[in-house]
């Protein structure tokens, strides 16, 4: 099976483990990763902000880098769905709607493509602790990916996972909103991070870079003794390994 990565600006600028992780999974699992070098920011920001025709710039960009991939995958819940609003991003347009569309029906957040295109809960990991889930806001509310983190991480060896209390709680980053919105997104972040803190887990987890470092910033300031991990980091036997 043959697999696009979208790596996501975040990954690449920030959290290049993630997307190593990431390609180094889906390999193990079967799949051929390509990496189209055309790819950009997907749109978001300008999009979330009120900047549509902007973003239409960088979707007619990645619509073109992923035109020909037979799946397209990246590690954030997030950008992934902002694929899925392509469509009504030109469906005054009927040639780049098309296209939009057909980018969006083979785009897949890494859980949702692992679980529900492979079929594969137990992909063979291992990491000893006690570790909570932040599920974040686009990838269950507006992508519709709840389940399938928590189907791959019960099948962890040696991982106790723990209810994160209050877990549907946004943790205040939503991109420009903890610019734009600074201090109402700091104590957003610090109720997440007592919520954590509450569990007494080793590690917290999450299929979206941004949410990880927005709650990762927070635990250090507080100075609190837990390792924030992306999901892929956690599946992929290597990097699991090396964080114990």
């Amino acid at each position: 099976m043959k697999v696009s990565l979208f790596s996501t600006c975040l990954v690449e600028a920030l959290n290049t483990r993630v997307g190593i992780a990431t390609v180094e999974l889906l390999e193990r699992l079967g799949c051929e990763v390509d990496y189209p070098a055309s790819q950009v920011c997907c749109g978001q920001p300008a999009f979330n902000s009120g900047y549509v025709e902007e973003a239409k710039k960088a979707a007619k960009i990645m619509i073109n880098a992923f035109e020909d991939s037979e799946y397209v995958v990246g590690p954030s819940g997030s950008c992934v769905t902002m694929f899925k609003h392509y469509p009504s991003v030109f469906e005054d347009d009927k040639e780049w709607y098309e296209r939009a569309q057909a980018l969006s029906d083979k785009s897949y957040e890494l859980t949702q493509f692992i679980v529900d295109v492979l079929n594969i809960t137990d992909v063979g990991a291992h990491l000893d602790g006690k570790a909570t889930v932040h599920p974040s806001c686009h990838m269950t509310r507006l992508l519709g990916v709840v389940n399938q983190p928590t189907a791959l991480l019960e099948q962890v060896e040696g991982l106790e996972l723990v209810e994160l209390p209050h877990y549907y709680n946004c943790c205040g980053f939503g991109g420009t909103f903890a610019v734009k919105m600074g201090d109402v997104s700091t104590e957003m972040v610090d109720e997440k991070v007592d919520s954590i803190l509450a569990t007494g887990a080793d590690y917290l987890i999450g299929a979206d870079a941004s949410c990880l470092m927005n709650i990762e910033g927070r635990l250090k300031r507080r100075g609190a003794n837990v390792k924030v991990l992306h999901i892929a980091e956690v599946l992929n036997n290597q990097l699991a390994k090396a964080v114990q």
